[in-house]
């Protein structure tokens, strides 16, 4: 059951990039290049399209929802990687975990946004701090709009990117907003903005001061009058709280001295997953799929994972899968951080 709530302040928070920062924070040395992630990363091939570009892939025109085919005319010189969903799931979970840590309402809107409900007298430090929790449990960076309802935070968070922070009420939405183009308003796109231009409406302010009447007319008796609050910054201010279950766990832990014998990075990964599986036990649930993750000595991030013939709570059927999963890693090179995470079966 859905739980909506009130808060004093409503705070967009949307990760940067996300799956472009997710790759960096994996591999480093990717930091800085255009990156372009989607389908299998293959851009000669067909029917496969953007779903991440980075800040220095989109200075040359690559967008979200491009072809990869298209994204590589324009850009040739980026790096393509393909998408790697379990990787920002567990990115995702980790920073959604973040914000419910902080005593706030959270509401998540995908991988890499949500609104936060909050009651505080600094809402701009308050969003320093989330950002600031968010880039020590994740290494992700994250920029928050602050609102006095859902709609201004949203659109405040595009003012603050990147990595920023950006403030928009209801005292300061017209003169922010007010000269913009209609297309900048949260869900007006560019056939919508076309078509106010044929009536004349170009900018938001204009929008705001229309007939209602006259927009329905248009668009019909609910669209019509939403476009205009719209305009005037008018939205929700309840934020929508889901009961809030773990969908996994991990462990992982960072070596003051990297490992080097296969022996030893086996005994670690064991003993992750022993005691990640007693967590699991403590609190009632089973345990679906294992992952491993390994961080090796120049910070190179990758990640396995398997799924189990069986529901279990054995702490040595995940052992032996997580030791499986382990066999699929070169481990050329000194590793600095081992990671076990499970993923559970869902209660209910």
């Amino acid at each position: 059951m859905i739980e909506p709530a009130i808060a004093d302040w409503i705070l967009h928070v949307d990760l940067d990039q996300f799956q472009a920062s997710v790759e960096t924070q994996r591999r480093p040395e990717l930091r800085g290049q255009p990156l372009i992630v989607g389908g299998d990363g293959d851009p000669t091939r067909a029917r496969q399209v953007v779903t991440c570009a980075s800040y220095e892939a989109r200075a040359f025109g690559v967008r979200a929802g491009m072809p990869l085919r298209a994204a590589a005319k324009k850009c040739p010189q980026a790096i393509f990687l393909p998408l790697d969903a379990p990787a920002y799931e567990q990115a995702s979970e980790e920073v959604m975990t973040t914000l419910r840590a902080m005593s706030a309402l959270v509401e998540v809107w995908g991988w890499d946004e949500a609104f936060v409900g909050v009651r505080t007298d600094d809402p701009e430090r308050l969003a320093a701090d989330i950002q600031d929790a968010i880039r020590s449990a994740a290494g992700l960076p994250s920029s928050v709009g602050i609102g006095d309802n859902k709609l201004r935070a949203k659109v405040a968070t595009g003012f603050g990117k990147p990595a920023g922070i950006f403030r928009l009420t209801v005292e300061n939405w017209m003169p922010v907003m007010g000269d913009r183009p209609v297309q900048a308003l949260w869900g007006v796109g560019s056939k919508g903005a076309a078509r106010f231009a044929e009536h004349g409406i170009s900018t938001v302010a204009e929008l705001a001061d229309a007939d209602p009447a006259e927009l329905a007319s248009w668009w019909g008796p609910t669209i019509g009058p939403r476009y205009r609050q719209l305009a005037r910054g008018e939205g929700d201010t309840h934020i929508r709280v889901e009961p809030w279950v773990a969908r996994s766990r991990s462990r992982q832990t960072t070596f003051p001295q990297d490992l080097t014998e296969r022996a030893d990075i086996s005994r670690e990964v064991a003993d992750l997953a022993r005691a990640i599986t007693q967590e699991v036990v403590d609190d009632g649930r089973q345990v679906a799929k294992v992952a491993v993750t390994v961080r090796n000595s120049s910070f190179y991030t990758e990640s396995h994972i398997t799924s189990l013939a069986a529901p279990t709570v054995d702490s040595a059927d995940v052992e032996r899968a997580a030791l499986a999963v382990l066999d699929r890693f070169p481990l050329v090179r000194p590793v600095r951080l081992l990671g076990v995470r499970v993923e559970l079966i869902p209660t209910g």
